[in-house]
C-alpha cells in the first residue's frame, strides 16, 4: 500500500536532488563548491575540529550551496523569460550574485577562524 503524502515527500526530494544535481552539471562555481566543500570536510578530519567547528562549517558550506543554488535558478529563469539583455533582469541577477558574494565572504570568515589556528599550530 503507498501512502499518498509519504509519496510526495519522497518525489520531492527526488526533485530537489536532482535541483542539485542539474546545478553541478550546468555551473562551474558549483562544480568549484564541490571541491571546496570536499577540501572543507578533509581539513576538518585532519585537524580533529570540534563539534562546534564542525557545526559552524556545515552551516558555513550550506549556506554557500543554498545561496548558489538560488542564484543559479534565478539566473537560469530570468534568462528564459528574457533571453535578451535587459536592464531590470540584470539588475535582478547582480542582487542575486551579491547575495551569492556576501555568503562567501562570511563562510570565508568562518573558515579562516576554524582553521587559521590549527594551520598556525602545524606551522609553528
Amino acid at each position: 500500500m503507498q501512502i499518498p503524502f509519504l509519496s510526495a515527500h519522497v518525489q520531492a526530494f527526488i526533485n530537489a536532488f536532482r535541483g542539485i544535481v542539474k546545478g553541478i552539471q550546468r555551473e562551474r562555481s558549483l562544480r568549484t563548491h564541490s571541491l571546496v566543500t570536499l577540501a572543507v570536510i578533509a581539513a576538518g578530519w585532519w585537524f580533529h575540529i570540534t563539534s562546534m567547528e564542525w557545526t559552524m562549517a556545515i552551516l558555513a558550506i550550506g549556506l554557500i550551496w543554498a545561496t548558489e543554488l538560488i542564484n543559479s535558478a534565478i539566473e537560469a529563469f530570468a534568462d528564459h523569460l528574457h533571453p535578451e539583455q535587459h536592464l531590470e533582469i540584470g539588475a535582478t541577477k547582480d542582487m542575486a550574485a551579491g547575495g551569492v558574494l556576501m555568503a562567501s565572504l562570511a563562510a570565508a570568515a568562518i573558515g579562516l577562524i576554524i582553521f587559521l589556528p590549527y594551520l598556525c599550530d602545524c606551522l609553528g
